[in-house]
């Protein structure tokens, strides 16, 4: 995809920045939570958290989308990272937009699909560790 035509798909300094250099990019071998999700229009996105004393030492995410999805991942992994788990599970996508400066007006639902798929991992992470939990006691 040209540079141009990706340009296309995002909106602001900051979310071009993150959609050219995208930061967390890659998956987290042994991660505590992990979703992967498929949007509207058929691209995903995967998220992987490392979680240590109930906050976020580490989130990475993949995607198969356009510089709008890189630019989601990269940015709210970064907003992620060093949250509690429960502060986390509050980002919503407008936080996401908003630390962005914008996505284009077709694209809004990729933000939806970043922070589903950031609270489906921490839902697997807390899942996991409950059965941990449980498995302990």
């Amino acid at each position: 995809m040209s540079e141009q035509v990706e340009k296309k798909h995002v909106q602001g300094n900051i979310a071009v920045e993150h959609a050219e250099n995208p930061r967390n990019l890659g998956n987290t071998p042994n991660a505590d939570g992990f979703s992967q999700e498929v949007g509207e229009e058929g691209d995903s996105m995967a998220i992987w958290v490392s979680v240590e004393d109930d906050r976020i030492s580490r989130a990475t995410f993949w995607t198969d989308g356009c510089g709008a999805y890189i630019a989601c991942g990269s940015m709210l992994t970064e907003m992620a990272k060093n949250q509690a788990v429960k502060e986390a599970l509050g980002i919503e996508a407008r936080d996401l937009i908003g630390a962005l400066e914008g996505l284009p007006q077709g694209h809004l639902h990729v933000a939806d699909l970043a922070v589903h798929t950031l609270r489906e991992a921490l839902k697997d992470y807390q899942l996991t560790r409950n059965c941990l939990n449980k498995a302990g006691q």
